[in-house]
């Protein structure tokens, strides 16, 4: 099980958490996009192997969102 630390709350189970994904950078002129642009926007996502910036939010504590570094090969998070 991950150790997650809440930059509100401090450090708790993974249960209390859940996951957000990927941070996602909106285009600054949404109507100028193609079908095809948008499908990328939406659902395509990076697949690392190593560290990873993700979003989280607290579900089970105080209900806001952060960011943070994982390994996705060890779990570790920084």
């Amino acid at each position: 099980m991950l150790r997650l630390r809440c930059p509100w709350c401090g450090e708790r189970d993974e249960t209390e958490f859940r996951y957000g994904g990927q941070p996602v950078t909106y285009p600054a002129d949404p109507a100028a996009l193609t079908d095809a642009e948008w499908a990328e926007v939406l659902f395509v996502r990076d697949n690392p192997c190593g560290w990873w910036r993700e979003r989280w939010v607290h579900a089970a504590g105080c209900r806001r969102w952060f960011e943070l570094w994982r390994n996705t090969e060890t779990d570790e998070v920084a």
